[in-house]
């Protein structure tokens, strides 16, 4: 099998695996028991805390365990428009969000708030920082943006953003989805300067199923997405997922021994893939493709569920979107406004630390095979 949908999830290293095949056999109190051996794992859930803070590059205090990225986006939208309800009703996000953020400010629309939804770039799908700030009002309590865009690898600038914040609306928060982005391009909250960031684990060798939503210190008192048993300082209910944390902070160990070699890698592989692709015909290059590890293109008339499923029979994993789609249009490239046949015709291909140029090159042969044995459809 070539693998070449990093984005959607990663493959778990065995380190990982056997990290959380001890929890799961030998390891597995309940870190609110009273007794030792839950005292013991409360103990190592803050040990691997520290791991995936000092990774991000916060307190662990200021990191949250949630259930994976969708979780985080949807609780950080739903505590930041609560603590600023009396600054006003009203969210800025951009069209091309994943869909967990889009869902979640729908929800808040249903409440009576106000979204104002930012285009990108036509063709590009860059966002400015003074598009995004042109949107803030007044009354905005809250901007969601994401730092790299899941199917079009465009990096957007967070710091800028939350400079422009800073002087124009002091009080408005600022949420970013940096799933896509964590160890992958470098970034702090201090960096940044967002008040939410979520990550996943399994888009960095860790396991489906856990997450973490950083907080900072001007949002006082996260109202609970989950309300229950006061886990997670209160702020998060649950039992503690042991065994999918420490895959976590196991997975965030490996990474980060390879800090900079695997984003360079990665990046090295893209510009290949963007090379190698472009020669084939009728291929159109998309988005701005600053992140190491995406690519998407355009076969332009030859639809894009038929070359996944036709390279899928061949063993060769692409997308044509966030996985999240499930074959439906993406409202990422509709935000694009592209021609017809164009947009009809997007893939994403995404890259890991094990893939190679002989990947790349198998895939530009099947997908000129397709090319030249179907017709086009568009």
């Amino acid at each position: 099998m070539i693998y070449l949908d990093h984005a959607a999830t990663t493959p778990i290293p065995a380190a990982v695996a056997d990290e959380m095949c001890a929890v799961l056999r030998t390891q597995f109190g309940n870190p609110s028991a009273q007794y030792p051996m839950g005292l013991e794992m409360k103990k190592r859930v803050e040990s691997w805390r520290s791991v995936v803070a000092g990774a991000l590059g916060c307190r662990p205090g200021e990191l949250y365990f949630t259930s994976c990225g969708t979780e985080g986006d949807a609780w950080a939208i739903h505590a930041g428009c609560w603590q600023n309800r009396r600054v006003g009703r009203h969210i800025v996000t951009t069209a091309v969000e994943h869909s967990a953020v889009l869902e979640s400010c729908r929800w808040m629309a249903q409440e009576g708030w106000e979204v104002t939804y930012v285009a990108p770039e036509p063709g590009t799908g860059r966002i400015s920082a003074e598009a995004v700030l042109d949107a803030v009002r007044p009354d905005t309590a809250l901007v969601s943006c994401m730092l790299v865009n899941n199917e079009l690898g465009c990096v957007y600038p967070i710091a800028e953003i939350a400079r422009g914040l800073s002087a124009k609306n002091p009080k408005t928060l600022l949420h970013t989805d940096a799933v896509q982005g964590f160890l992958k391009v470098p970034f702090t909250p201090k960096s940044l300067g967002a008040d939410f960031i979520t990550i996943s684990a399994h888009k960095i060798g860790g396991p489906k199923g856990i997450g973490a939503l950083y907080i900072g210190p001007r949002v006082r008192n996260p109202r609970p997405l989950l309300p229950g048993g006061g886990q997670e300082g209160g702020a998060r209910s649950g039992t503690e997922a042991t065994a999918q944390i420490a895959g976590f902070a196991k997975a965030v160990e490996l990474r980060q021994a390879f800090i900079k070699e695997h984003p360079d890698h990665m990046a090295q592989i893209r510009d290949y893939a963007r090379e190698k692709l472009s020669r084939l015909p009728d291929v159109q290059l998309i988005g701005q493709g600053d992140a190491p590890h995406i690519l998407s293109l355009s076969m332009v008339g030859w639809p894009s569920q038929n070359m996944v499923n036709d390279l899928g029979s061949q063993g060769i994993c692409i997308s044509a979107g966030s996985a999240c789609h499930k074959g439906k249009p993406s409202h990422v490239v509709a935000a694009l406004k592209l021609p017809k046949k164009v947009a009809g015709s997007v893939i994403r291909l995404s890259f890991g630390p094990e893939t190679t140029t002989a990947d790349i090159d198998a895939c530009a042969d099947a997908l000129r095979r397709h090319h030249d044995t179907r017709m086009p459809m568009l």
